[in-house]
This record gives structure tokens, C-alpha cells and sequence, in this order.
């Protein structure tokens, strides 16, 4: 405590004036310029951060000391080490516990002398020298002090490896730009469907076998049987991590105080394992199964086997075990998961889920390590010492947290960043939808709702880039950067002290200065923004007016159901993407069939309403729209039947279906039919003119 008192002793002699953080992301807790001593006071100066350094540390260890040269070297400072204080041209580091209340925190203190540098750990001298590079690249530094802290100690970005394969050369490159925005964790994800991505030897057809396919790209090999093939064979595309490979990376990351969270999948996005291992398939034995067999001891024996090379490579406490999106269809008609139900004593296949959960778990703690897993092991009882990440929105970290487990708040709306991030036909092909750096950067992962002592669990935020759509690497570097430096911020820095449009401004450097070294992220500068004709309301003739839905169309789907029955008329348009609450979505077989009364007959001479086509997540345009009009609500007149040709197709469109003239009408009759492709329609609004 002593260290810590004496921290805000010097704090205290600190300037007065508030200075704002021009360059450095995430933004501080506190900086402020010049320095006072007693009651003569110096503003801030401009700090020649050119001159040659006598580098000290006190309290860092022999590895540390070396990592933290390293980042000296990298921040682009000119250092000479020594073996005791200089009285000038000084960079100090003391690294001691309990001398700054957090301990990843740190505070620079920068005089006309020299620099010196306080933190708990070694962790927060290395993010002292991320805020000190940043401002020597931009040439802006100042006399004066910077204390700063991270919110959440997890802050992290998920790495797809499965579905295309990354080098290790590729891994490093993202670590070094995660490790300069404070960026603490790389969530690894090894194995999919598409792919097995890490030498295990004790199933060596996991990788002989399960990491190789043809053809390279996800969407090919998707649409022609997910099919793999030997390594060696005659096309075979993939590859994995051997485990020195692997190793190297861990030693990379840590050097960077990154850690690296393994994921390996189960029981389910397991096709890779089952190709390899089919003897792991349900009794029933579809062609297709994707979910391992509970039923089956040999499944755990394979599961154990596998953690246990895993735990070899990889330190981290946490090891993430997938968890999410298992079909248990199979299950259900699988004598041996019937079996393991009934001597289990369970009565769902929720609970089946739970108990393999649970059951590896128990093995991963024997081993000193922790779970990780999506918010489906909430499905069926959590497993006692169980963090969840958070993915198909907030609610099962709210449930998480409630019942005392860590959360790691991570939904699809704000987080999963392999959606576009700007007009959509503007951006390589992607899953869809529309996120931008803005809606990234304005995400609160505690939420206004949850109360203070449960909020203590949430234990961070994460970014998640799955690259089925992702085949080159330039393309994974253009969706991953700058959002998750939005990421970043989230994370570090207090609400109070983040600003979209300050924030914005040093984005775009950081792309600037990415780009100038040969990365490829999204050129920021020249963002089109958001679909135009959603920026401001429209005024028509029916807006406000009451809709009806007709059946069977009246069962729009739930979770596209925007504004409800108001939503057609709300003179509200839609986004470039359907889950923005605006556009509403039609599933099943009676398309768009609604009459809009505009509770009075009067001149009409426009009807017209705007569809999306985005054929990954299956949203396609309508085949045929019929227009119709009356007067007394019983007898119609059509007025327009335009068919349209859906063509499958790679980027994302919009097209309007409308009518133009002239007629007299009180109710409007809008039909939009489907075309042969199963999948949504989305309508924004039906404008009357």
C-alpha cells in the first residue's frame, strides 16, 4: 500500500492542465502536461523524444527485461543501457507490485530530464512503451504524465485458422498490430468443419487427413461435398500448425504479453474429426453427421487424448471447447448417446450436451486449466467452473454472470466481424449484413440493465473474424483492421473517456501508417458509410397508416420483425443490413401479402418498396410482385405485375418493385412472392406517393 500512496503523491504534483490524448489509442485514463513542485509550475513542453536514452530497469526479471528492450527498440527510441540511474537523458523503468492499483496499469512520467516509468508488472511497462511508440510515430509528446489502466483484463479477436489456413508468418503479423492497441488475447480457432488445424500425434489423421481438402476455397469445397483428400494427394489444399510451430507462436505472443486461448471444438462443428474417425459417428450412421457421439467412451478417450497434447503447447488457464450450434437430432436417434441418457440419469439432449461439458471440464481442471465455452453449455445446467463467451447476443452472459460465472461479452450484433463494414457493394465478399467501425466502437459490454455486483463478472470483449467467405490473407487483414482496434478501445478505455469522432480521427492514422507497412486493412479514409436512404425519414402518403397482414404472410419471422405491424408504413429505410430492426423478414411460403388503408380515397401516382439480395445467409429478391388498389376494401384492381429473374450471385444488392401512374385508391394491396430459392424476403418500406 505504501506504493500506491506514493503513486498519487506524485500524481498529485502533477499538472493542472488536461491535455488531450491526440494520438494514442485506446485512449487514457488521465493525461495531463507539465509538472508542478510546490507552487511553481511548468507547462508542457514539446519533448525531444530524439535524443539518445540511458535505459534502467529496477524489479524486471531477466526474460521480461529482454522483452521490454525489444519493445523499447520497436517504439523507436535510441537506448544505451546502464547499471544505475542517470540525473539526465533518462528512461527509467520500475516494475514493483502494488505500486498502481491495477495490474496491468501504468503511469509515464515525462519531465525535461527524462522519462521515467512505473507499473506493477511487466504487462503494463510493455503497454507504457505501446503508448510511448505511439507518440513518437506521431511526433506528438509532450511534458507530463500518463496514468492509464485497461477496464476488462480480457480483451481479445478471434482467429479463424479452420476454415482457411493462416501461416505462422500471418499469425505473427496480427500479433504485433494486436499487442500496440493493448490487445491481450488471441483466441485461436483450430478446428472446424472445414478443417483440422494442429499436429496432434496421437490421431495423426487429423492432419494427414482432416486438414486437407479440394478445392481451396470454403465455399467450393462447401458447395461440392465437403469432401477431404490425403496431404499429398493431387490438389490438396490446407495445412496445419506443427506443434513447434505452435510453440513458437505461444513464445511470439507472450513475448508480447498476449496469450494464446486454443479452441477445440465440441461436440459439434466436428465433420473434419468424424471424416478422420468415422468409427466416432451415431449408431445410425447419416452420411451427414457433424456432432461426435456422447454415447461412445472412445469419443472422450480421443477428446482427453487430444487436451492433453494440447496443454503441452499451449500455457494459457483457459482452453476454449466450442460448445455452440450442435444439432442433436443424431443424438436422439443414437443407441449408444439412448444408452448413456438412461444410465446418466438424463432426460434431454440439452442435459447430454451438459454432461460432456461438464465431463471434460472435471478432466481440464484435474489438469489446472479452465473452460471456455459459447453460451449454448448454458443449454442444459453450466458446468460449475465454466466461463461463457457470449455470442448469440447478451442474454446467456447476463445468465452466466447472475449465477457467478466469468463472461467474456462477445454478441453477433456488435462483434462478429466478418460482415461487411461499408456498402456492401463496395467490400469483397463476405457473409453479409453491415458492420461498421462505428457500430463496433459504440458497444457497452455491461449492460445499463445488469446490476453492479453482477457486472463484476463480465470479464471482457471480444472480436470474432470467421473467414468461410475469406480466402486470401490481404482479405483477412482488410476485415479484421481497424475494427478491432474499436475493439480494442472498448475494452481498455472508461465510456466516459471514449468519443467516436476523436476516435475515428486516430483510426484513420493508424490504417495510414498500417498500410505504409504493408498491411492491407479497410482504407478508412475513404469510407461511403451507411446506405443513403436510410439517413433521414421519408414522407408519404402512407406513412403512419395501419397495415394488414394477410395469412399466411402475417407470420413475418420474429426475430426480424422490426417494428412489427408498423413497420412497413414507419417511413423508416433500411440499412445494408436486414438485422438492423428496420427491414422486416418473411420466411415461409406466402412471401409479402399486406393491405396498407390510407383511410381515404385520394390520388395516388406511386407505389414502390425496396428488397435486398444477399445469397449466403440465403436472402433473396422476390420473383414476382403484384400491385392492386381499391376503394371500398372488397373489390381490387391490379395495377402492376413485375416479375424479375433471381440470379444467384456473389455481393450483396437492392432493387426497388414499384409502380408508377396515376389511379384513386384507399387500400393497397402489396404481394411480393418467393422464387424457388428457400430463404428470407426483406422489405424496409412501402412507399406511397
Amino acid at each position: 500500500m505504501r506504493n500506491i500512496r506514493l503513486f498519487l503523491v506524485v500524481f498529485a504534483l502533477v499538472v493542472c492542465a488536461q491535455l488531450s490524448a491526440q494520438s494514442i489509442t485506446p485512449v487514457p485514463a488521465i493525461v495531463r502536461g507539465g509538472v508542478c513542485n510546490g507552487e511553481v509550475c511548468v507547462p508542457a513542453t514539446p519533448f525531444d523524444y530524439k535524443q539518445s536514452f540511458k535505459l534502467f530497469f529496477v524489479g524486471v526479471d531477466d526474460v521480461d527485461t529482454q522483452r521490454l528492450e525489444a519493445a523499447v527498440v520497436a517504439a523507436g527510441l535510441d537506448v544505451k543501457r546502464v547499471k544505475k540511474r542517470a540525473k539526465s537523458g533518462y528512461l527509467h523503468f520500475e516494475v514493483k507490485p502494488e505500486m498502481l492499483p491495477n495490474d496491468e496499469g501504468y503511469a509515464i512520467v515525462t519531465t525535461d530530464e527524462g522519462i521515467i516509468v512505473t507499473a506493477n508488472t511487466a504487462a503494463g511497462a510493455f503497454y507504457a512503451l505501446q503508448t510511448m511508440r505511439q507518440m513518437v510515430e506521431s511526433g506528438d509528446w509532450q511534458t507530463g504524465i500518463i496514468a492509464d489502466y485497461p477496464r476488462f483484463e480480457y480483451r481479445g479477436v478471434l482467429v479463424d485458422i479452420s476454415r482457411h489456413f493462416r501461416t505462422l508468418d500471418f499469425l505473427k503479423r496480427q500479433i504485433d498490430m494486436m499487442a500496440r492497441v493493448k490487445l491481450n488475447r488471441l483466441h485461436l480457432h483450430l478446428t472446424d468443419a472445414a478443417g483440422w488445424r494442429l499436429q496432434v500425434d496421437s490421431y495423426p489423421r487429423l492432419t494427414s487427413y482432416a486438414a486437407w481438402r479440394t478445392p481451396h476455397d470454403w465455399k467450393g469445397w462447401s458447395n461440392s461435398g465437403k469432401k477431404f483428400v490425403d496431404e499429398g494427394s493431387e490438389g490438396a489444399s490446407g495445412g496445419y500448425l506443427t506443434k513447434a510451430e505452435a510453440r513458437e507462436l505461444v513464445e511470439y505472443a507472450a513475448d508480447r504479453y498476449i496469450t494464446i486461448i486454443p479452441e477445440i471444438e465440441m461436440p459439434g462443428h466436428s465433420d473434419e474429426v468424424l471424416a478422420a474417425y468415422p468409427e466416432l459417428k451415431c449408431t445410425h450412421n447419416p452420411e451427414n453427421q457433424g456432432e461426435l457421439c456422447i454415447g461412445k467412451e472412445a469419443t472422450f478417450e480421443m477428446m482427453q487424448a487430444i487436451l492433453d497434447e494440447v496443454i503441452e503447447i499451449f500455457p494459457s488457464e483457459y482452453i476454449h471447447i466450442g460448445g455452440d450450434e450442435a444439432s442433436k437430432e443424431n443424438w436422439k436417434l443414437c443407441e449408444d448417446c439412448q444408452r448413456r441418457m438412461r444410465e446418466e440419469g438424463l432426460e434431454s439432449e440439452e442435459e447430454l450436451q451438459s454432461y460432456m461439458i461438464r465431463r471434460i471440464e472435471q478432466y481440464l481442471n484435474s489438469k489446472g486449466r479452465q473452460i471456455i465455452g459459447w453460451d449454448e453449455i448454458l443449454e442444459g445446467g453450466l458446468a460449475p467452473n465454466a466461463t461463457v463467451m457470449s455470442w448469440r447476443g447478451e442474454e446467456g452472459g447476463r445468465i452466466a454472470a447472475a449465477a457467478g460465472h466469468n463472461v467474456i461479452m462477445s454478441p453477433h450484433g456488435y462483434c462478429y466481424i466478418d460482415a461487411p463494414q461499408d456498402a456492401p457493394y463496395s467490400q469483397p465478399e463476405s457473409i453479409g449484413g453491415y458492420l461498421p467501425l462505428e457500430k463496433v466502437y459504440s458497444y457497452e459490454p455491461i449492460p445499463e440493465t445488469l446490476d453492479e455486483e453482477v457486472g463484476k463478472y463480465i470479464s471482457g470483449v471480444q472480436a470474432n473474424l470467421w473467414a468461410e467467405f475469406i480466402v486470401e490473407d490481404s482479405h483477412y487483414e482488410h476485415m479484421l483492421w481497424p475494427r478491432a482496434i474499436a475493439i480494442a478501445e472498448v475494452g481498455w478505455s472508461m465510456p466516459e473517456r471514449r468519443d467516436y469522432a476523436d476516435f475515428r480521427r486516430r483510426a484513420v492514422a493508424i490504417v495510414d501508417r498500417m498500410i505504409e507497412e504493408g498491411y492491407t486493412p479497410f482504407d478508412l479514409k475513404n469510407e461511403i458509410g451507411n446506405r443513403p436512404e436510410s439517413l433521414t425519414d421519408v414522407e408519404h402518403l402512407a406513412l403512419g397508416k395501419p397495415v394488414t397482414y394477410l395469412y399466411p404472410s402475417r407470420y413475418y419471422a420474429p426475430q426480424y420483425a422490426a417494428a412489427g405491424d408498423a413497420t412497413l408504413t414507419d417511413g423508416k429505410r433500411g440499412t445494408w443490413t436486414y438485422s438492423d430492426k428496420r427491414w422486416q423478414g418473411f420466411l415461409g411460403r406466402g412471401g409479402v401479402d399486406v393491405v396498407i388503408d390510407l383511410e381515404e380515397v385520394m390520388t395516388v401516382r406511386s407505389i414502390a418498396a425496396d428488397f435486398m439480395q444477399i445469397c449466403g445467409p440465403g436472402v433473396f429478391m422476390p420473383c414476382l410482385v403484384e400491385i392492386a388498389v381499391s376503394e371500398d376494401g372488397e373489390n381490387y384492381t391490379k395495377i402492376a405485375d413485375i416479375e424479375w429473374e433471381v440470379i444467384l450471385d456473389e455481393l450483396p444488392s437492392f432493387k426497388t418493385f414499384g409502380w408508377e401512374g396515376e389511379t384513386r385508391a384507399r387500400y393497397i394491396r402489396y404481394k411480393a412472392h418467393r422464387s424457388k430459392y428457400t430463404g428470407f424476403l426483406f422489405v424496409d418500406e412501402i412507399i406511397v406517393k
